[in-house]
């Protein structure tokens, strides 16, 4: 019973170590995300585009997006011209979206990444295998790999 006792205490001590580390290890792998995302960006070559950031986000996506993550709408505007607001928002979506592929996948960062780069480019988790999409997929996950091996 002693032994047993000590074992419950011990592991409820390293529980909050064990959720810490799980929660910086997403945010790292999140952080890899969003600058995958950005870095994968099409640059369609034109000023006014329609899209905004780096990221080439749209503006009725950035609408729900700012709302969700903001608790209030940010313009188009605002989005482009305040880099650090837009990483903010973008980090707080791509936060939602890996954490739940890592979850449907068990983990499997290759497949997690995957999924939120097609979910990103289309809106939907799979479908992102030919043409365009699958090559901005692939794009995606090819820079992820590189940033969480310098990581």
């Amino acid at each position: 019973m002693k032994f047993m006792l000590s074992g419950v205490i011990v592991t409820l001590g390293l529980l909050p170590i064990t959720v810490q580390a799980q929660q910086q290890s997403l945010n790292t792998q999140v952080a890899a995300m969003v600058e995958s995302l950005r870095l994968a960006a099409p640059k369609t070559g034109t000023a006014n585009d329609g899209y905004y950031s780096e990221w080439q986000v749209k503006p009725e996506t950035l609408k729900s997006w700012s709302n969700f993550c903001l608790k209030k709408e940010v313009s188009p505007a605002e989005f482009e011209n305040n880099s650090q607001l837009a990483r903010q928002v973008v980090s707080c979506v791509v936060q939602r979206e890996l954490k739940g592929q890592l979850e449907a996948t068990n983990n499997n960062q290759t497949q997690a990444v995957r999924a939120t780069a097609c979910w990103w480019m289309t809106g939907k988790y799979k479908g992102c295998n030919s043409g365009f999409s699958a090559d901005y997929v692939k794009k995606v996950l090819d820079y992820y790999q590189k940033l969480k091996i310098s990581t």
